[in-house]
């Protein structure tokens, strides 16, 4: 395995932060989300810093490699694109499936809008090594995968995390993105020791670390994202630090952010927490360097280890048909897998209602101005009923319309009349003229059919 790059300290990049990011001192690096990238229009912000050295990674949220079906050829162009646009010394994405069904499954094909655990079992494995190897070959540079914060274990699995992280490193040769706050949830919700996962760990597969903040209620942890970064995740990071020199660490934070002196202090925090696990550490692993010294696995790095095969139809069809069963009972309400917890399978099941109705917020800005406090409860009970199949843009839409059907008689005209206007401006292939004459005729037409 080539040596990982060495990146420093980072953050991940978002437009409300771009200024503040762009003036913290000791960045060497930052990461934004791929999908929110456009090649042709890169951001001012990632161009300035790209001139003054800052190295930029793209992060895939989309191309659900863990997921039955075989990566999408587009997905994987779009990220590839990316990569070559920002001159990206690798490319990460995750361990998780984001969809599930279709014809594979002849079921209905369903989105979560979010990352969700592959169960850890052999036939999962095999899958998932050969995703990333379809991945691995359609990308210019080389590919990290990232470990995944969960709520809900599968039932009757046969690898721990650790074990399964260090067989799909030791059958594909892919790098290893660690976040260390998925580990601490995993811990609070699953019961997995983060120091036994860390022990399992191909160290030398190490590409990077996330951190990130998140908040504790009734018993669960929620990977926010929006929190500052608990004592406990920086804990695990210096554990991870005493063991390998991380290639690289960053910040994650995608809202509620805090001023510039806030995100500079959490940046600071994470440095502290590194260099207390290095101390007394000088001959530990640099990323790339080291032996291996633990794992299950013992398949050559080339990925001619068992399982290096095409993986068969009938393997993918029986996760396939785990998965749909599962996502059905999350985002359409269907029941309850048997070996799950009922309890929390809602928990995750309102969580994905909650992400979904607070992204359509963003997609569709507008929507929660239009319709005010009543936006996310008529959100919610829109969702219940209508499961996510074809993105944020069409769901907005979609939801737009279902208002517009189901509202009372005696809801408020003009807010009836706002969002009937915002639903026609946006339903069409573009958007209506606002030309005097174009109103005028559309307003006589509206005249003539009431008649």
């Amino acid at each position: 395995m080539e040596r990982t790059a060495r990146l420093g300290t980072g953050i991940g990049w978002r437009p409300e932060i771009a200024d503040a990011v762009e003036r913290m001192p000791g960045i060497d690096w930052v990461e934004a989300v791929s999908e929110n990238l456009c090649p042709g229009h890169l951001p001012d912000s990632l161009l300035r810093l790209r001139e003054r050295g800052v190295t930029v990674v793209p992060h895939g949220v989309s191309l659900g490699l863990g997921g039955a079906e075989r990566p999408d050829a587009g997905r994987l162009a779009a990220l590839a694109e990316r990569a070559e646009v920002l001159g990206a010394p690798l490319v990460t994405e995750h361990i998780a499936f984001v969809r599930a069904g279709g014809a594979l499954t002849a079921s209905p094909a369903l989105e979560a809008g979010h990352l969700l655990p592959v169960p850890r079992t052999r036939d999962a494995l095999d899958v998932l090594c050969e995703n990333v190897r379809i991945a691995q070959d359609a990308l210019p540079v080389p590919l990290a995968v990232e470990n995944i914060a969960a709520l809900v274990a599968w039932p009757d699995e046969e690898l721990t995390e650790g074990q399964f992280l260090y067989e799909l490193a030791d059958r594909t040769g892919v790098r290893l993105l660690i976040d260390v706050a998925n580990l601490h949830t995993n811990h609070v919700n699953l019961g997995a020791d983060p120091a036994e996962a860390l022990a399992e760990l191909p160290l030398e597969a190490l590409a990077y670390v996330h951190v990130a903040g998140g908040f504790e209620r009734d018993g669960v942890w929620h990977d926010s994202h929006a929190h500052p970064v608990a004592q406990p995740v920086l804990d695990i990071l210096t554990d991870l630090a005493s063991r390998v020199a991380p290639p690289g660490v960053l910040l994650e934070r995608d809202e509620n952010f805090p001023d510039g002196d806030g995100l500079s202090g959490e940046v600071e925090a994470i440095r502290t927490a590194v260099a207390k696990g290095r101390v007394g550490s000088p001959g530990a692993p640099t990323g790339g360097a080291a032996p291996r010294t633990s794992g299950a696995g013992s398949g050559s790095r080339s990925g001619s280890g068992s399982g290096s095969g095409s993986t068969g139809d009938a393997v993918r069809q029986r996760l396939g048909l785990a998965q749909a069963t599962l996502l059905s009972a999350l985002v359409a309400g269907t029941p309850v897998p048997e070996g799950f917890d009922r309890v929390r399978l809602g928990v995750q099941a309102r969580a994905l209602a909650g992400k979904r109705a607070d992204v359509v917020g963003k997609v569709a800005p507008e929507l929660p101005v239009i319709l005010g406090a009543g936006y996310r409860p008529a959100f919610l009970a829109y969702a219940q009923g209508s499961p996510l199949t074809g993105g944020y843009r069409r769901d907005a839409l979609d939801f737009a319309a279902h208002v517009l059907r189901t509202a009372p008689g005696d809801e408020d005209p003009a807010v009836r009349r706002a969002l009937r206007e915002w639903w026609l401006d946006r339903s069409g292939p573009v958007p209506r003229s606002r030309r005097p004459g174009a109103r005028l005729a559309r307003a006589t037409r509206r005249v003539l059919l009431r008649r």
